[in-house]
């Protein structure tokens, strides 16, 4: 007998919770179904356990820059073992406490979903029927046509292995390969990062971006971008890495060789062709609405939609964007305009708004002002080894367009600029505000 819902809900992560948490405060009757761990990437297998690991590099560094406090100490140990054991300590409730918020607003089904019909879910040779069902199954590790990419490690593996290779490869040079890069550099393993682009995180600004990358070779990371791999093999437990720069061809040997080419929307099982759901190969169709533009009783939302950033915030939000539109028919559109977002390197590059080159792109009349903060009191007097602030203003309206930094507490910076940014603050009035001094936060006022 097929069991009917109101809402069916196809992945147990953040975006699926904000979905239900507007379907289940309307009465609506609610299926979840999930494979893994409730909770999804972010707090099981992303950046809550991620930022464990952060924290102890940032500890690294403050110890090596006790020197220039007066500060004698001798070269840390790091037991990475039992900082891996701490990671999945701090994280293992996780798991159960997200499986109970699920069972209190609907019913669980423990397995992998498949479409069987346009409003149709099997999962564990159970039928369920939904009026409205909701991919939000995340992303997974993007596979890559290199032979030997089997031998690949992923961003999984770094937050469970206990041992602490004494060098490793990055094949990709994008947030999550830059995050690991510096964690493990700190760690003192030695860091070798390809990319296939022309430069490091193509998305965001340049500026901001080359600042990071001479801090990354500061740590001893090597980098070479433009590169092409051509195998990855296996000889005796170590692992060697073939690839061509500039029309040399090159090899690296290291214990380990990791994906850091970024994530795809896990969608691979679903059978979209069932549901009549038009999907690319990359891409599922949603309109603006994250609805599928095939199946009205489809919606998308989270990393399994694919264009819009992989964030955990942005899946709730999108999520419950998903949840008010199915319960109060279709209102609402997201808006990603404002939206600050930090790389947790050792410093931090953190973003908001429009790039530099965006703006030139859009023609529009701005003032871009570039400051190099390690020499202002400051950043001498935490000793900083990168401080880098691009800030861009609209010279006609006043309104800031875009920031873009690195250091500096650049993780708590942002969001005061995407404050301004959002209910339109005038850069005028955040240059003239009060702030308590001396804090990084007062210098907010000399970036434009």
């Amino acid at each position: 007998m097929t069991k009917k819902y109101d809402v069916i809900i196809i992945g147990g992560g953040n975006a699926g919770f904000g979905v239900s948490a507007v379907a289940s405060e309307a009465g609506k009757t609610i299926a979840f179904i999930e494979r893994e761990d409730f909770g999804g990437t972010c707090p099981n297998r992303g950046c809550t356990p991620k930022k464990v690991l952060v924290a102890a590099a940032h500890t690294l560094h403050e110890i090596d820059l006790a020197h220039h406090h007066a500060i004698e100490v001798s070269k840390p140990v790091l037991d990475w073992k039992k900082l891996i054991q701490r990671e999945k300590a701090m994280i293992d409730f996780i798991p159960d406490a997200m499986a109970g918020v699920a069972e209190k607003r609907g019913d669980v089904y423990r397995g992998s979903g498949r479409f069987v019909g346009r409003n149709q879910v099997e999962v564990n040779d159970e039928v369920l029927e939904g009026e409205h069902i909701v991919i939000a199954t995340g992303s997974r590790p993007r596979p890559l046509p290199i032979p030997g990419a089997d031998l690949m490690l992923t961003s999984d593996d770094l937050l469970s292995d206990e041992t602490l290779p004494k060098d490793m490869v990055f094949v990709g040079g994008g947030v999550i390969a830059m995050e690991f890069s510096h964690i493990f550099a700190r760690a003192g393993v030695k860091v070798t990062i390809l990319e296939v682009m022309p430069r490091l995180l193509p998305q965001l600004d340049e500026g901001a971006v080359d600042a990071l990358l001479e801090e990354s070779k500061r740590l001893g990371i090597t980098v070479y971008t433009g590169v092409q791999i051509s195998e990855i093999t296996e000889t005796k437990g170590r692992r060697q890495v073939v690839f061509t720069v500039d029309g040399y061809e090159k090899m690296v040997d290291c214990d380990s060789v990791v994906n850091g080419a970024g994530r795809i929307a896990n969608v691979e099982g679903l059978d979209l062709d069932a549901a009549g759901v038009e999907f690319d190969g990359v891409a599922i169709s949603v309109d603006k609405s994250m609805r599928s533009t095939t199946n009205p009783a489809i919606w998308v939302c989270g990393d399994a939609l694919v264009g819009t950033p992989q964030l955990s915030p942005v899946a709730t939000y999108e999520g419950r964007l998903v949840g008010e539109n199915i319960v109060a028919g279709i209102s609402q559109e997201a808006d990603y305009r404002v939206l600050p977002s930090a790389v947790y390197t050792v410093p931090a590059l953190a973003s908001v708004g429009l790039t530099e080159a965006a703006a030139t792109e859009k023609g529009l009349n701005v003032s871009v002002t570039i400051n190099d903060m390690t020499g202002w009191f400051s950043g001498k007097s935490y000793a900083e080894t990168v401080a880098y602030a691009k800030v861009i203003r609209d010279v006609n309206t006043d309104q800031i367009l875009g920031a873009h930094l690195v250091g500096h507490r650049a993780e708590e910076l942002i969001h005061m600029f995407a404050f301004a940014m959002r209910y339109e603050v005038p850069a005028s009035s955040l240059k003239n505000d009060f702030y308590a001094f001396p804090t990084f936060a007062s210098d907010v006022k000399n970036l434009f």
